[in-house]
């Protein structure tokens, strides 16, 4: 059957669980026990539905026990998918992102953020990861190719074009295609830079930090991050311990999850700056723009960074807009997948902020590398203070897994959005009746009994 005939016949989604709660991988003072997990959807396709390349894989990151709603969230889209003709999806995903949001009963629990809005950019992913292996191309590549107007048909423009208009945006992605070619091959040899979280877990000893920072400064890495904002005597032993092990020229990043107030954030991290921090991260809700704005006065030269929660392309405008942020961490599984991304990058083009993504969690880093790759190549044109983070966990159980050479992620070069997991994974880890989990559930059941 030829792609122009296929249809999706079937959305499959998967509760999958990891028990990173047991190693305190993840762990910070908002979240002290993750067990880091995906809501993931599979698209089956009636061309063949035992092939990956004729599956769309997608996921939203979550920590635990809220994959419950979540799953639900994307289960309640699946009418607006079954026999869907796959060209035209592929050809435009944007009409079923318009579709997703505009459901007007579904919407009233956003709109346009929170579980719902996730599930949304769940599946809007997983129909680019398809489109992308239609192409036989990675999505980084398949974005940098495209025409720039087709990339401004797929942004919904709806509360933004007081900052940005579609003829704006136009001239962003045009001038961005300039030299394309040349910056894809520079970034097929020399990769994309990261920083990495994996010594910073606020759950890990002074010890294990030590190591961890040294080791990641041998791997390359020039740029670290701590977690901090449970205990300030903590904080300062802790930035202590990593900044004698990095050295003065390897920046080092700190994130407090949210944890703190205003004035609070703006007190903590001048009492860490003795460390040379080069930003903190998420110092206050995700939702306060203003202050932000307060924090970032207060805490200059250390820069302020945020974006892993904000929940959709306006709030990020308006912290654009206030002149809040000094780094934009965009997230490719919290907003409306990759159409609202492509929103979020070109405001940050336009205001001159560049963007940090977050990663980590569950396949983060495997999506969101090909975001940072497409504004290199065909937006931007800089790598320049621009770095994607690294977390090293999980990656084994995908099947086009990141590889990080010398401090930079290697550009994948598969077909695909590099969102599928190994079908083995999916067995072991799915909630509750996968391998592990079952066992787990009977063990508990026995000890109690």
């Amino acid at each position: 059957m030829s792609a122009t005939a296929a249809r999706i016949t079937a959305v499959d989604t998967y509760d999958v669980r990891f028990p990173t709660s047991r190693e305190l991988d993840g762990s910070d003072a908002m979240n002290p026990d993750p067990d880091y997990s995906a809501a993931y959807v599979v698209l089956r396709t009636s061309q063949d539905g035992r092939e990956r390349g004729h599956e769309g894989h997608g996921f939203t990151f979550t920590i635990g026990r809220g994959n419950d709603v979540q799953v639900a969230a994307i289960d309640a889209l699946r009418p607006h998918l079954l026999g869907r003709p796959v060209a035209e999806l592929c050809a435009d995903p944007g009409s079923l992102y318009r579709d997703l949001i505009g459901d007007s009963q579904l919407r009233w629990l956003g709109p346009e953020k929170g579980v719902m809005h996730m599930a949304i950019g769940a599946v809007v992913n997983a129909v680019w990861d398809l489109a992308a292996k239609y192409e036989r191309k990675p999505l980084w590549q398949l974005l940098a190719d495209a025409d720039p107007a087709w990339l401004v048909s797929q942004i919904d423009f709806r509360y933004i074009a007081d900052a940005l208009t579609p003829d704006e945006a136009l001239e962003l992605l045009t001038k961005g295609k300039q030299d394309a070619t040349e910056r894809a091959a520079v970034l097929l040899r020399r990769g994309y830079p990261a920083y990495t979280t994996s010594p910073g877990w606020l759950g890990y000893s002074d010890e294990k930090l030590t190591r961890l920072a040294r080791e990641a400064v041998a791997d390359g890495f020039s740029q670290i991050k701590l977690k901090v904002g449970a205990d300030l005597a903590d904080d300062v032993r802790r930035c202590r311990a990593a900044r004698a092990a990095v050295g003065p020229d390897i920046r080092m990043a700190i994130d407090a999850n949210q944890r703190w107030n205003v004035a609070e954030a703006v007190e903590w991290t001048t009492a860490l700056a003795e460390f040379d921090p080069y930003w903190i991260e998420e110092p206050t809700s995700p939702d306060d723009i203003l202050g932000h704005a307060t924090i970032r006065r207060g805490v200059s030269p250390v820069k302020v960074a945020t974006g892993e929660h904000v929940q959709n392309r306006i709030v990020f405008k308006q912290l654009l807009q206030a002149g809040a942020i000094d780094i934009l961490q965009l997230d490719s599984a919290r907003v409306g997948g990759v159409n609202e991304n492509l929103a979020i990058l070109l405001l940050a083009a336009k205001f001159g902020v560049p963007v940090c993504p977050h990663a980590g969690g569950v396949g983060l880093c495997e999506l969101v590398q090909h975001l940072s790759m497409f504004d290199y190549v065909a937006l931007t044109g800089t790598t320049e203070d621009r770095v994607i983070e690294f977390v090293d966990h999980l990656h084994e159980h995908f099947l086009d897994p990141v590889v990080i050479s010398d401090g930079h992620y290697r550009a994948p070069t598969a077909p695909g959005f590099s969102a599928a997991m190994h079908q083995g994974s999916l067995d072991t880890y799915r909630y509750p009746d996968g391998s592990f989990w079952a066992e787990e559930l009977t063990q508990q059941q026995e000890a109690g009994a």
